[in-house]
């Protein structure tokens, strides 16, 4: 049976009055990064609730033992659908809170099996036989550019629409899937969920880089937020790291 280790690090970064970015951790069961969006704390609250409500949700729904994957999905799904509606709803009751929303990522354990996805720019990465791979698909327009073949990806590093999410907890089309891909994980894999702090700091190649060079999940992730921070990001930044021995 793998083993799972885990570490986690958050900050504000220099750029920002408050951190906008919530995680949660339950080990062997799911891992979630949520960056939150809408000015003063209405960011801050909208993933608080994304990590709050999907892991209520999630445990009143799923069977962590033996949920097969496509109902393991559809639960996963549902539980993101419900926090999309809350934070919906709150953000039409509560002045202090219109218009917020927030990016969700996440793993989530179910019969030892890996179900990663996720709404907005938030990401999954996974080392595995020595490449890094992203596997969740960010919701921006860069990437609907990239992916109908309009610009080039080198070109969406710099696009002035690269931060401009058209799906996102808080919205209609935020409750319409997460697009959960089932992974099982080997001994050795590696995994980061991370807000785009990370992102816009790093590329690929130092993320890379960095998870190899730490045997200790805590250490690579105490590593990579400052290399996105001196790497020029100008956001929160956090990151989950989750090992598999």
């Amino acid at each position: 049976m793998v083993q799972l280790t885990s570490g986690c690090v958050s900050i504000t970064g220099n750029f920002r009055e408050n951190n906008e970015d919530a995680f949660v951790v339950e080990d062997r069961r799911f891992y979630i990064v949520a960056d939150g969006m809408g000015g003063q704390s209405a960011g801050e609250k909208a993933s608080e609730l994304a990590t709050e409500l999907i892991p209520k949700k999630l445990k009143q729904l799923l069977d962590f033992d033996s949920h097969d994957a496509q109902t393991a999905i559809k639960k996963i799904d549902e539980s993101v659908a419900f926090a999309n509606a809350e934070i919906m709803a709150l953000s039409e009751l509560e002045p202090d809170y219109h218009n917020m929303g927030t990016t969700v990522t996440f793993i989530v354990v179910v019969r030892g099996n890996f179900y990663i996805g996720g709404v907005g720019d938030s990401r999954v990465y996974m080392t595995r036989d020595d490449s890094l791979e992203q596997l969740t698909t960010d919701h921006s327009l860069t990437q609907a550019l990239v992916t109908a073949g309009t610009i080039s990806p080198e070109e969406a590093e710099t696009h002035r629409y690269r931060n401009v999410l058209y799906k996102y907890l808080g919205t209609k089309d935020g409750g319409t899937g997460t697009e959960a891909c089932e992974v099982v994980p080997k001994p050795g894999d590696r995994f980061m969920l991370c807000s785009d702090g990370i992102t816009d700091g790093i590329k690929d190649d130092v993320i890379e880089r960095i998870l190899k060079e730490h045997d200790d999940p805590q250490q690579a992730a105490e590593a990579l937020v400052p290399a996105a921070e001196q790497g020029g990001s100008k956001d929160n930044i956090t990151c989950v790291v989750l090992y598999v021995t």
